[in-house]
């Protein structure tokens, strides 16, 4: 007697929302790159620009004394001695703190998860799921706070949480679906009290 093998049926997790609209891609660099330089306005941190301004003027004092000490038995004047120590010590300064934001900059923009994994997002009747690998991230419509759109992108902010970039290649061809994908963030956009579309 043959035995048939039995099938567990889907849990409600792994069924897909009722009248949801999906895409998935990879990020590529320039895609990040853009992702960066639209939500944030410095490839500089905020902590190192801190670090920058409390150790320059350090650096300018250690200067400024180990130059007048060098100087103090050439003969020359007081005035003369605190103008040249302090010149030196300015510059010494502003080179140390321009050097410091210099080794600071991002040179690598995003995460390497960004790169690697692929993002899923779905677009459901209660918000925006995001899965990037095993990672999995629900973000209800009242915190969609704004949707920018471009002819390469869609740039989506939310309240609480970072920005998501949807390049316009993940439609592939289907151009249709690119616009009811369209279509449903600006409907979900009307949870929010803040929210606004732009292109």
């Amino acid at each position: 007697m043959p035995v048939s093998q039995f099938h567990p049926a889907p849990s409600p997790a792994d069924m897909p929302p009722e009248g949801s609209l999906k895409v998935s891609g990879t990020l590529r660099e320039k895609d990040v790159k853009r992702l960066v330089s639209k939500s944030r306005s410095s490839n500089i941190g905020p902590t190192a620009l801190y670090y920058a301004g409390v150790t320059a003027p350090v650096i300018s004092s250690g200067v400024a004394l180990a130059v007048r000490q060098m100087i103090i038995g050439s003969g020359m004047s007081t005035y003369w001695i605190w103008l040249i120590s302090s010149i030196i010590a300015a510059m010494a300064g502003i080179c140390w703190y321009l050097i410091f934001v210099r080794w600071s900059y991002r040179h690598q923009n995003g995460r390497s998860s960004e790169l690697d994994a692929e993002t899923a997002i779905d677009l459901a009747s209660t918000g925006v799921h995001i899965r990037r690998g095993d990672v999995e991230t629900r973000i209800g419509w009242g915190a969609v706070e704004a949707v920018h759109q471009t002819r390469r992108d869609t740039l989506i902010t939310f309240r609480g949480a970072g920005p998501l970039l949807i390049p316009d290649r993940w439609f592939g061809k289907d151009k249709a679906a690119a616009k009811a994908f369209k279509a449903r963030l600006k409907e979900g956009l009307t949870n929010g009290t803040q929210s606004k579309a732009t292109q």
